[in-house]
């Protein structure tokens, strides 16, 4: 056989890594990126502890735990956007580990504020780092994937959001509530993100799709040998180059189809033909689902304690509801590959606007808690099928972007939500609250019917 003819049925290093089995290597990156999920989940989580006490201990009035809950948020819309853009730039790993960095540091430093001011300026901070991280590694994982279980890979992920809200609930319900310095000691607990920066960019591959598109050949080829080797696959016996010139623009496909390459960069390129429909349903998608869950969850503590819980039951209650999330993640990872990802999200959605109902006419301790982990069972189900959906539906060139900045438009929202509960309570108490985020599950469910089906289909088809 000639090299002409080798070179024809060698696969493409995607083709390779798409034909292998789950390897120890898929579950060490699975796991590396996963706890700096959890870390990402620990800080978000805190805080909504955190302004629990503040709210006390410096007498402060609904619109200033507001600002500092949305304040984060508006770091997260920027860091998501600038993140994503770095993202295909520069490489995933390396933004990854940039910001677990930024925000552990901010974090730790969050925990000497003096004033609402200080706390302000340095949760801005934290929320930049927040907000490129979690489009950064779902693009990463999604990229070293095989085809037939990314989207499970990506929910299992996402599943260690719960991971670290729960030790957000855990530290909020022991630490806190000892003296007035807990607050500070719970938020220094979140810099350990900045030294697990120095474990990403030491242990973690960097995506070989990227690699290729920047012409770090060898590189790449490393990377994929490095997932053979753990899955005792022999070498192609004439390894080819897989890029495909980026220079080059493909004829745009019809819509539910997968682009195979764009020649722009950059958010006006999401808006091309071709991928315009997709971009914008995932924007309404991500914008409704974080008005949802940062408006309720954010808030929970403070809620249940303003329905006569006290301070550890609150803490406590919270904990249970969050605890929810885990099988619903478990549901989602199972759901999305037998399902796929359209109806798995929607259903999920459908099933948080139920449960944001239930729980705004709840009364009684077990009604509330009964509504409250319904919602965390199919709201975190849902977010897992959402990151397991958004980065399939752009090519490499754009993945990061294209993430990154659906992340950042629905932070927005999330900005938007903490600063809408305490006049929506005034207006209408837990009822009309959370009628409304039942009102944005919906949307988002609908929007989500819109997005391409892609189960089982290679990155770059």
């Amino acid at each position: 056989m000639g090299d002409e003819a080798v070179a024809a049925v060698t696969p493409t290093r995607p083709e390779r890594l798409d034909r292998l089995p789950f390897t120890g290597q898929h579950r060490r990156l699975l796991v590396g990126s996963g706890v700096g999920w959890a870390l990402d989940a620990m800080d978000v989580g805190l805080i909504s502890f955190v302004i629990v006490a503040l709210r006390v201990q410096w007498d402060l009035g609904a619109t200033e735990v507001s600002w500092i809950a949305s304040i984060g948020f508006i770091g997260m819309a920027l860091g998501a956007s600038l993140g994503g853009l770095l993202a295909d730039r520069i490489g995933r790993r390396q933004v990854f580990a940039l910001t677990l960095l930024v925000y552990g540091l901010a974090t730790g430093a969050s925990a000497l504020a003096w004033s609402v001011a200080s706390l302000m300026v340095l949760r801005f901070v934290v929320g930049l780092g927040l907000g490129a991280e979690l489009p950064v590694a779902s693009t990463l994982v999604s990229e070293f994937a095989p085809a037939r279980i990314r989207g499970r890979v990506v929910v299992v992920l996402e599943a260690f959001w719960a991971v670290g809200w729960v030790m957000a609930a855990v530290i909020g319900y022991l630490v806190i509530p000892l003296d007035d310095d807990g607050w500070r000691w719970a938020l220094l607990i979140g810099a350990v993100p900045a030294l697990y920066a120095i474990v990403v960019r030491r242990g973690l591959p960097e995506s070989v799709r990227f690699l290729e598109g920047v012409g770090r050949q060898e590189e790449a080829e490393a990377a994929v040998r490095r997932f053979e080797v753990s899955a005792g696959v022999p070498a192609p016996e004439l390894p080819v180059a897989s890029v495909r010139d980026p220079s080059v623009e493909s004829v745009p496909p019809v819509e539910g189809s997968r682009p195979r390459q764009a020649a722009a960069r950059g958010p006006a390129a999401l808006w091309a033909r071709g991928l315009r429909r997709r971009t914008a349903a995932a924007w309404v998608v991500w914008f409704f689902v974080n008005f949802g869950y940062y408006g309720a969850f954010v808030w929970l503590p403070s809620i249940l304690v303003a329905s006569g819980f006290t301070l550890v039951q609150s803490f406590g209650y919270t904990l249970l509801i969050t605890l929810a999330q885990l099988p619903g993640y478990a549901v989602a990872a199972v759901l999305i590959e037998v399902w796929g990802r359209r109806a798995t999200l929607a259903t999920f959605l459908v099933g948080s606007a139920v449960s944001a109902g239930l729980f705004g006419v709840a009364g009684g301790t077990t009604a509330v808690l009964a509504a409250g982990m319904m919602l965390s069972f199919f709201n975190l189900g849902a977010w897992g099928a959402l990151y397991a959906v958004t980065p399939e539906i752009y090519p490499t060139a754009l993945r990061g972007t294209g993430s990154g900045w659906a992340a950042g438009f629905g932070r927005l929202a999330s900005i938007l939500a903490p600063l809408a509960v305490p006049p929506m309570l005034i207006l209408g108490g837990n009822r009309l609250t959370f009628g409304v985020f039942a009102a944005a599950f919906v949307l988002a469910a609908l929007a989500a019917l819109a997005l391409p089906e892609l189960r089982g289909r290679t990155l770059e088809d």
